[in-house]
């Protein structure tokens, strides 16, 4: 079996299953109810799906120490990142964000390389970049087309 180039499921370790969906909710995006559980919760997007698990009962699946509970959590090494087609529609992802209960850590603005971004955490610390790069265009249904 070769090892393809794709992500199907990104998983994201949480505190509070139930307040992490609550907030995903909140930004409008639908959870499965036939997928999810009461200790999972899934979402799917566009050609993949996202988790919501336990953050501690992840580290002990994947064979790792989880760190001290009730700690500050350090930045993991880890974006993820949504594009969109204009500088206005990130702007009104940020707010949309902000009113859902998101921590805004970088307002929109110009980035070095010519495109435009802003940053939030959710309430588990998981940064979302929300970015309109005009060098990479997106099909109807969101997906990045990178040059060849």
């Amino acid at each position: 079996m070769k090892f393809y180039p794709g992500i199907t499921l990104v998983t994201l370790g949480v505190e509070n299953v139930e307040r992490a969906g609550a907030f995903y909710e909140r930004l409008g995006w639908r959870r499965s109810k036939g997928a999810s559980q009461a200790a999972i919760m899934f979402f799917a997007l566009n050609n993949l799906a996202l988790a919501l698990f336990p953050r501690d009962a992840l580290a002990a699946d994947a064979g790792l120490d989880p760190g001290a509970a009730g700690q500050p959590r350090q930045f993991s090494g880890v974006t993820l990142a949504q594009n969109h087609g204009s500088r206005s529609a990130v702007d009104s992802v940020i707010a949309g964000a902000r009113a859902a209960g998101a921590d805004i850590v970088k307002t929109p603005c110009d980035t070095a390389w010519g495109g435009y971004h802003g940053v939030f955490a959710d309430a588990d610390g998981h940064i979302w970049e929300i970015c309109h790069n005009p060098f990479f265009p997106l099909s109807a249904n969101g997906t990045v087309t990178l040059p060849p």
